[in-house]
């Protein structure tokens, strides 16, 4: 079945492509729709933007907040998780002495926004080293609790680890620290479309996330939902008309958010067309999407483990649709290649036409290789990739 369901994307037909999970893949079908939607801007660009854009967006935001299990009035649209971790994190005002709290597993450019913010607030950024490998969900918690004090303002945690793929214990997470007064922004860049998520029920403070990773909208698709308690002086990165407009048939949030200069905005018309599309490959909808794509990140990771003979590094019940498996050591570290790609992962490229990470973490020589699972993927790309570890790092 997999193989039927690769004729969807266009993928390069010559490579195993195991690393969904860093910028996604868009069926062909939702490219379509965004050509669509270009050439309706191109051919009349101030009719697009100036009187059609408004509905467009509503209804793609209305679409996206029925997924998510939200209220369309807390979620706005904007490109990447990233510039939804810093929008949030330039709209607060830290004082000194105050403690921002994060892990050891977050994600290096929403820890460079949060290094950015604390120096130039005063603040102090306290990281809690998580227990590695991982024996429960449990320890996670009682670690970063164990790190909350007086002075912590706010806590950073990605939903699901870059480096690692832990699938964060977030809503107990949100609700012990919610309790003792600290909200939580969540970096959910590989949350929507890999595990079930109800941002309702979460309560978290804060949530970003990508669309154009596991949902496979194309790429500049991603949004910021804020509690409605908490979205008042939030300001977007760019500043526009919104700010000092007269309407009051929206709400501040509204139009701030969501006019903040022009740009290209189809990416995100298009997550409904994505939802559909993506939702509509297996008979369950997206929950068996989410369910099978685990159940084949599970697998994956336990002919890793056993072909490379290492015991996988945390529980079942914190795996999504991505894995790492610990590499053993034995491949020579080799100078620092070009955009931070470790030297196995090219050859594994250049080789074995295999693209998949290799994660330095947390720090070499230790080193992890993280396999994605999307519907795409088949078993025997795993067996190909087992088959040249073992070879390249014998």
């Amino acid at each position: 079945m997999s193989a039927s369901l690769r004729s969807h994307w266009g993928l390069d037909p010559q490579v195993r492509f195991l690393n969904h999970g860093s910028y996604g893949a868009c069926p062909t079908a939702v490219l379509q729709k965004q050509s669509e939607l270009r050439a309706r801007m191109e051919a009349e660009p101030v009719r697009f933007l100036h009187r059609e854009i408004e509905p467009l967006l509503d209804e793609a935001r209305g679409v996206l907040a029925d997924f998510l299990d939200a209220d369309t009035e807390d979620v706005s649209f904007v490109t990447n998780a990233t510039s939804g971790v810093t929008t949030v994190l330039r709209s607060l005002r830290f004082q000194p002495g105050d403690e921002l709290l994060t892990t050891d597993h977050e994600y290096n450019a929403s820890r460079n926004a949060l290094d950015f913010v604390a120096e130039h607030g005063g603040a102090k950024v306290v990281v809690a080293k998580l227990p590695w490998p991982v024996t429960s969900a449990q320890s996670i918690v009682d670690t970063v609790l164990a790190h909350v004090t007086p002075r912590t303002r706010l806590f950073l945690v990605d939903h699901v680890s870059s480096q690692t793929a832990l699938v964060m214990p977030l809503s107990k997470l949100v609700s012990e620290l919610r309790a003792r007064g600290v909200e939580t922004l969540v970096d959910g860049a590989h949350g929507p479309g890999q595990v079930p998520l109800s941002l309702r029920s979460l309560g978290a403070g804060y949530y970003t996330g990508n669309c154009h990773k596991w949902l496979c909208a194309p790429k500049g698709a991603a949004f910021l939902h804020v509690r409605r308690d908490l979205q008042q002086g939030l300001t977007p990165l760019a500043v526009s008309h919104g700010r000092n407009s007269p309407r009051t048939d929206r709400s501040r949030y509204r139009l701030l958010f969501d006019w903040t200069g022009t740009h290209d905005p189809s990416a995100m018309l298009c997550v409904p067309e994505a939802l559909r599309v993506v939702g509509g490959l297996l008979p369950g909808g997206w929950p068996e999407v989410m369910a099978a794509n685990r159940s084949k990140a599970l697998a994956a990771r336990a002919l890793l483990c056993e072909r490379l003979k290492v015991t996988p590094a945390c529980p079942e019940d914190m795996v999504g649709s991505m894995a790492v498996v610990t590499l053993p050591p034995g491949y020579p570290l080799e100078p620092e290649a070009p955009l931070y790609l470790d030297p196995l992962h090219l050859r594994l490229f250049d080789e074995h036409r295999i693209e998949v990470p290799i994660v330095a973490w947390p720090r070499p020589p230790e080193r992890h290789v993280r396999v994605s699972a999307q519907l795409y993927n088949t078993p025997d790309e795993y067996a190909a990739l087992a088959d040249a570890l073992e070879a390249l790092l014998r």
